[in-house]
């Protein structure tokens, strides 16, 4: 990241992905020596704390979704959450069409308030959401029994200072150790009618939008994963019956 930094940074804007926690202490000492913003893709991160203070409290800005697949949402929509007041009525004001009062517009800005059905729907979501996310947990713990040890199959490193929202969980199946690749789990999965998500691939940098802007090759260690990752069924409601056919299936792929 540092080796990046030129006279035209301005901020960093790291991605807590698949609810996984960057390293917020080292990136906010690079940050300071800087002098730049932090801006956090917290979009998977609802709900995760990191020794007990939750994880917006970290950065200038912390970005969430509440789409629809998210543990926490609205159906659709999404938070800033931010430190600098002023900053906050920047913000009102570019998703408030620019306004700052009854007579008064003084900037440009878009209309990206939630409407009242989503504002509805989270607020009724929030009750429940400790009791949804320890649901979760116990099924990623399943997971993590069932598909522990096997050679080929990588798993997220859990982290005793974090918290989790179980967002997602992920795979990574290095073909070489496991015997199949990626696809091939995919494909058996879902000739059983199950679902699973090559998430994220392929990457944003390979788009046929940015062909000609953007070299895969400079991020080697996200090509690599995008090509292997495959995010498993997660949802409070999965039965763990479900769980274990899932995983019997990725072990059959085992060669």
């Amino acid at each position: 990241m540092e080796e990046l930094i030129t006279d035209r940074t301005s901020a960093i804007l790291p991605v807590h992905v698949y609810g996984n926690i960057c390293n917020v202490e080292e990136i906010q000492r690079i940050a300071d020596r800087y002098g730049l913003k932090v801006i956090y893709d917290a979009a998977h991160a609802f709900g995760v704390k990191r020794k007990g203070k939750g994880i917006a409290s970290y950065g200038d800005v912390s970005c969430f979704s509440f789409h629809a697949t998210k543990v926490f949402n609205t159906i659709e929509g999404g938070a800033a959450c931010f430190h600098d007041s002023n900053l906050g009525r920047k913000l009102y004001r570019l998703k408030n069409f620019g306004i700052r009062n009854d007579e008064v517009v003084d900037g440009i800005g878009a209309n990206a308030k939630m409407n009242e059905f989503c504002a509805a729907m989270g607020l009724c979501n929030l009750r429940h959401i400790k009791e949804k996310i320890r649901e979760r947990e116990l099924i990623v713990r399943r997971y993590r029994e069932l598909l522990d040890d096997i050679p080929g199959i990588q798993m997220n490193l859990e982290n005793k200072d974090i918290e989790s929202n179980y967002s997602y969980f992920p795979i990574v199946v290095h073909e070489k150790e496991f015997g199949s690749t990626r696809n091939e789990v995919a494909a058996a999965l879902q000739a059983d009618n199950i679902v699973p998500r090559k998430y994220f691939y392929p990457l944003t940098n390979g788009f046929e939008c940015y062909h000609g802007k953007y070299d895969q090759n400079e991020t080697p260690v996200a090509l690599y994963i995008s090509k292997r990752v495959l995010t498993l069924p997660l949802y409070p409601d999965l039965p763990l019956e479900e769980v274990d056919r899932i995983c019997g299936i990725i072990k059959e792929c085992q060669r």
